[in-house]
């Protein structure tokens, strides 16, 4: 069956594809308001809520996607810069920054942003891979001194270089997935994208069923997340692993290498989370959009693209390196 799905044109595969998908969230939708009308006290209407608000979210990214998909390549790679910038304005506004950062947050907004979405979409990989980690790394301190504001400097120009790594540098990947150029696989980059998204999406989803309902795991940092787990760390990571193996039929990849693939980009994704975890409990919140929202306008899409960020970056790069290309 999967064979039969894999020699299909990409027009047939797409349709197979979002059939699916939709397909699954439907089912999914119906069993969310299953449990919300078998809810029969207030921690099971809690667990239903909180089943459909991470349904919405699927909704909302699989609807965008396929959007995107129709759309074309210039689209999607806008799509994704549109979600840097959003992304970078939350974890900029829960970080300590001052006046004198101010040029250095309008170059990071409007200069480095969109200069590495232009080199994605122009495939000039060599320069898009070192742009953020070699020049901005070294100009936005520069900008920074030259405002005459000493104190808490390394703090500040941390935070601001960390930002631009994870919703800038880490993100532009998805969208550098649609410009790769492999043998007998053309105009079928975007299924890449899919593949990576739904993949790590699903091992967190995955991840924190695990970490919810069995409590017994002894969390590896209490201090930063009482529900991280190597246990549900491990569920996550296999579940993806597996699902990623029945989807090597949309990827130029082999099953076993749509496994090796998919467990890279599980365990980057789930170790970057956990990471972003750590982040929060610095800047004192739960969620990203959700004590400062009023006040900064976040509405939390770092929350649910932050595996995302981290699992992009070693996955593009591992395929780059494997197939040579």
């Amino acid at each position: 069956m999967l064979k039969y799905l894999r020699n299909l044109s990409a027009g047939e595969q797409i349709g197979w594809l979002f059939v699916i998908v939709f397909g699954i969230l439907g089912l999914a939708t119906v069993l969310g308001i299953a449990l919300s009308i078998k809810a029969a006290d207030e921690s099971q209407q809690e667990a239903a809520e909180r089943f459909k608000r991470q349904l919405r979210t699927s909704w909302i990214m699989v609807t965008v996607f396929w959007m995107a998909w129709i759309a074309g390549t210039f689209v999607s790679v806008l799509l994704f810069g549109t979600l840097s910038f959003l992304a970078l304005r939350e974890i900029i506004t829960l970080s300590h920054t001052r006046r004198g950062d101010h040029r250095s947050l309008i170059v990071a907004f409007f200069v480095v942003l969109p200069v590495q979405y232009y080199l994605v979409g122009a495939r000039y990989f060599d320069l898009f891979s070192v742009f953020i980690p070699v020049y901005v790394f070294f100009a936005i301190p520069v900008i920074s001194a030259v405002a005459n504001d000493p104190e808490r400097f390394l703090e500040r120009n941390a935070n601001i270089q960390w930002g631009i790594m994870v919703c800038i540098y880490g993100l532009s990947h998805a969208p550098a997935l649609l410009r790769l150029d492999f043998p007998r696989y053309e105009d079928r980059g975007a299924f890449l994208v899919f593949f990576l998204v739904f993949v790590v999406q699903s091992c967190m989803v995955v991840q924190g069923y695990v970490a919810r309902n069995y409590r017994s795991l002894k969390p590896v940092a209490p201090r930063i997340s009482a529900s991280f787990s190597w246990g549900s760390a491990w569920a996550g990571v296999i579940a993806g692993g597996l699902i990623g193996t029945l989807l090597y039929w949309i990827t130029p990849f082999k099953p076993g290498q749509a496994l090796g693939m998919s467990l890279i980009a599980c365990a980057a994704g789930t170790l970057g989370h956990f990471v972003m975890k750590a982040l929060k409990k610095d800047a004192g919140v739960h969620y990203w959009g959700n004590e400062g929202r009023l006040v900064t306008g976040a509405v939390g899409l770092l929350d649910r693209v932050a595996a995302i960020c981290f699992a992009a970056p070693v996955f593009f790069h591992s395929v780059r390196w494997y197939f040579n290309i």
